[in-house]
């Protein structure tokens, strides 16, 4: 059988067009968590923790729509492919929600603004779970190959990367007063645009496999996506992603607070005629994108779990190292320095997370003998959605609990010493617990290359496609990733689609 592989590209311009899917991911959310609240707050004078909360209960929203987005992937048939199909749709989708998001409401009634934006960050985040749950399904009907989807991985990562690096210092350009609520609209019209370009490329850009769909009930999607959760290996997985993701949503979204408040509270000091935002937004976007370069190869010899385990570690230690630099008038020159460090670890872990991602799918096909990517994809992007919105919504708390006032920094003034201090521990120590969790979860992740060849191989029996007898130690190995009995694999009751 000729396989997809070899029916298609899969060189470098493959890969690329394959990663500029990630931009939007890896970028929207650095907008999104550096911005949305200081747009709330500072631009709209709502109060830092009402302004919190909108993306968390936007995360109950998610619940419902990522699980049918993934259960509508898996039914659909088209010559298109079904995922290609919506990432058509959603590249438009999430464009222009993205854009909605930041429309600058003409009032100073907290309620009204609390509810408009609500909305449109429901909206937005409709638009995204179109686009991203197929895509996050899309490179297993892609490429079976395990080598080669790690260097697809890679260079999704790299967009990731360059997503990041773009959308962390172009705004700090565009938005020079954080208190002028129209220019977040006008930063927003230029990035809907880069996200609506890129989404187009990978659509145009890659191929899948054409299969019978997965005929699923829609009221039973949730119970659907919550069934990917019977595999340990994903289970651990999503708890490796909210780690990771978590840790630098924290950073991303307490940088504007850290750099403003705090380092830069009394001066607007520049770094190379940049601000000091700026600088180390850049910094660590840049030593993101120099560390893929150098984690790709690493993982290609070692492994996907490997770089995350040392990749963790710098990011503890460089951010721990903060500290002594963390007060009015701090010299910059450590701080970026040790930003670098942040973001090289947090290429390690970034690269690792993305490629165990695409794997996900061959376990959760073991457990169930069903192939059913878009939900296991809906489900990621989900926890992808959770991680950012936790994060924003925790922000917003802490930063009522150190005593922000939104006010003060309505008129541009300085927030109180103590308050300074509380952001700058909010900005130091929640990275540092996010990434030791990090680094257990994924310690106790059960699957590397010689597992994952042998779900493939079990797979392959299980369709007939491979006559060889299972050992007792491939058992045991089918066992240790999903976390089953050998004998309840492949059984659709582990979806709950055998019970009437």
């Amino acid at each position: 059988m000729e396989t997809e592989e070899k029916k298609h590209r899969t060189g470098l311009g493959a890969q690329t067009l394959y990663g500029m899917g990630e931009f939007m991911n890896g970028g929207a959310f650095v907008i999104i968590n550096t911005f949305f609240t200081v747009f709330m707050i500072k631009a709209l004078g709502m109060p830092a923790a009402l302004a919190g909360t909108i993306p968390l209960v936007g995360k109950v929203w998610d619940a419902i729509t990522d699980p049918i987005m993934g259960n509508i992937t898996d039914r659909t048939v088209s010559k298109l492919g079904a995922k290609r199909l919506y990432i058509l749709i959603g590249a438009f989708a999430a464009a222009i929600t993205f854009v909605l998001l930041w429309v600058p409401l003409p009032s100073e009634n907290n309620a009204l603004l609390y509810v408009f934006y609500l909305v449109m960050f429901c909206l937005f985040s409709t638009g995204f779970t179109v686009l991203m749950v197929p895509y996050n399904g899309l490179l297993p009907d892609m490429i079976d190959d395990y080598a080669l989807r790690s260097k697809f991985s890679t260079m999704r990562m790299v967009w990731s990367t360059l997503g990041s690096m773009i959308c962390g210092l172009v705004p700090t350009m565009i938005i020079k007063d954080k208190t002028d609520a129209s220019m977040y609209i006008k930063c927003a019209a230029v990035f809907g645009l880069l996200f609506l370009l890129t989404s187009l490329g990978t659509f145009a850009g890659t191929w899948e496999k054409q299969k019978a769909p997965v005929r699923v009930p829609m009221k039973s999607s949730f119970t659907q996506g919550i069934t990917c959760f019977k595999s340990r290996a994903f289970t651990l997985f999503v708890c490796i992603y909210l780690a990771g993701q978590c840790g630098m949503d924290f950073v991303s979204g307490m940088a504007v607070y850290y750099v403003d408040d705090v380092v830069n509270s009394n001066g607007n000091r520049t770094v190379m005629g940049l601000s000091v935002l700026t600088a180390l937004m850049g910094v660590l976007i840049v030593s993101q994108l120099i560390g893929m370069a150098i984690w790709g190869p690493v993982m290609a010899k070692t492994s996907k779990r490997t770089i995350i385990l040392i990749g963790a570690p710098i990011r503890i230690i460089s951010t721990l190292a903060l500290i002594p630099f963390s007060y009015a008038g701090a010299p910059i020159a450590p701080i970026l320095g040790l930003a670098a460090g942040i973001g090289i670890g947090n290429a390690a872990t970034l690269n690792g997370i993305f490629s165990i991602l695409s794997d996900m799918a061959d376990v959760d096909e073991l457990i169930t003998g069903v192939s059913r990517p878009g939900t296991v994809g809906g489900m990621a992007t989900f926890a992808r959605k959770v991680s950012a919105g936790v994060s924003i919504g925790v922000i917003g708390l802490l930063l009522q609990v150190v005593g922000y006032d939104s006010k003060i920094a309505n008129a541009g003034k300085a927030q109180a010493a103590s308050t300074q201090t509380g952001i700058a521990l909010v900005f130091i120590i929640m990275p540092i617990i996010l990434c030791a969790l990090l680094f257990l979860f994924d310690y106790k992740f059960p699957m590397q290359k010689a597992e994952f060849e042998v779900i493939k191989k079990e797979i392959a029996r299980r369709k007939g496609e491979e006559e060889s007898t299972t050992s007792p130690e491939e058992k045991a190995i089918c066992e240790k990733v999903t976390g089953l009995a050998y004998d309840k694999l492949w059984s659709l009751e582990n979806t709950k689609l055998g019970k009437k």
